[in-house]
């Protein structure tokens, strides 16, 4: 039976429904592979400055730049995007390196977990196609690259694509067949790569473009694109990413906000808080607390931190750290133990507010 038929069942004999009246993609929750997409969630900043090596910048969750040799870059969550989207990643050249050496290269990527990938059917004559789909808008037009990059078997496939006017939001859809060769690693180790070329030096690009799957030959992955850095001030921006099952592009899956963090936090999860429980000091220097997780993480986190503790009593007077000293022990997949030192004058025993320090978790393929 329908979806229509079904909903028409359930509002009652007299409703007629058919499946014009339902929107596209409406009863197709969870075919987009890729997390944040629509570029809403960037837990670590919406900017970053000064950017020449690879790395998750200031700018939205889940989406990695490789960076070598090509100039300087400011990467941001912008909020100019195409209608439907109220955000996009965009690159946006500082320094230009009009001459790139030879293994210089410029890269937009997300890393994927193998477990979340066996529906592919990798590996067998069933194996699956994927679409991949964006919306895109760069200053200088010209031919780009898209990439897939299989990590576990160190296979790739490369499709180029046209950006024909500048500084205009344009469609694209690119279809990959299935790959009838290797396996995908069933854990949470880094496995199916989608990737935007938008530079690379003739160690990438001196070859013929391998537009059907096959083992990784760096000289055939970005045939033909373009240097965007060969300019200060060009621009490329990306939103709207989906990568789905079958030969055709769908409309784009648009999660919540809350879903799309809560996918995010698996990987990177920023306590900006100020508060941390009510635990008790342990000396008159040392206070303990701990950190409960919103979601699992990947794997156990690293950690970083900012600011400088204040430790705020019941009663009495605020106590600041003369400066950031954090230890992390007991750490999981979804709590850690913390111990913040350097204070002065603490009551042992004594219930205090932690506040004005960031804890970053980071648990990124």
């Amino acid at each position: 039976m329908s979806n229509a038929r079904n909903l028409a069942n359930l509002l009652g004999t007299g409703t007629q429904i058919t499946t014009a009246d339902i929107a596209d993609g409406a009863f197709e929750a969870n075919k987009n592979l890729i997390i944040n997409g629509a570029m809403q969630v960037a837990q670590r900043g919406t900017s970053q400055t000064g950017v020449t090596s690879s790395g998750y910048a200031s700018a939205p969750d889940r989406f990695s730049s490789l960076i070598n040799g090509l100039g300087t870059w400011t990467l941001s969550q912008s909020s100019d995007a195409p209608d439907g989207f109220s955000s996009s990643y965009k690159w946006e050249c500082t320094v230009a390196d009009s001459s790139i050496s030879a293994g210089d290269y410029g890269i937009l990527l997300q890393r994927m977990e193998g477990q979340n990938l066996q529906h592919l059917k990798k590996g067998s004559s069933n194996a699956e196609s994927l679409t991949a789909s964006f919306w895109v808008k760069s200053s200088k037009t010209g031919t780009y690259i898209f990439e897939l990059y299989e990590n576990h078997s160190q296979r790739s496939i490369s499709k180029s694509y046209t950006i024909s006017s500048a500084n205009t939001w344009e469609y694209k859809s690119i279809t990959i067949p299935g790959d009838t060769v290797g396996t995908i690693n069933n854990d949470n180790t880094e496995s199916l790569i989608p990737a935007f070329w938008v530079a690379a030096g003739s160690n990438y690009s001196s070859g013929t473009l391998q537009t059907s799957w096959g083992s990784i030959v760096n000289a055939n992955r970005a045939v033909g694109v373009v240097n965007l850095a060969d300019t200060v001030g060009n621009t490329w921006q990306v939103t709207g990413v989906q990568l789905e099952l079958g030969d055709t592009a769908t409309p784009f899956e648009h999660r919540s906000f809350g879903e799309e963090l809560s996918l995010c936090q698996r990987y990177f999860f920023r306590n900006l808080a100020t508060f941390f429980g009510i635990p008790p000091a342990t000396s008159t220097t040392q206070i303990s607390s701990a950190i409960q997780y919103p979601v699992e993480m990947r794997a156990n986190p690293t950690f970083s931190a900012s600011g400088t503790p204040k430790a705020d009593p019941y009663v009495g007077s605020s106590i600041t750290a003369s400066s950031l000293t954090i230890a992390f022990f007991n750490t999981s997949k979804l709590t850690a133990a913390l111990q913040f030192s350097n204070f002065s004058g603490l009551s042992n025993n004594d219930p205090y507010n932690v506040q004005d320090t960031t804890v970053s978790l980071d648990a990124e393929l």
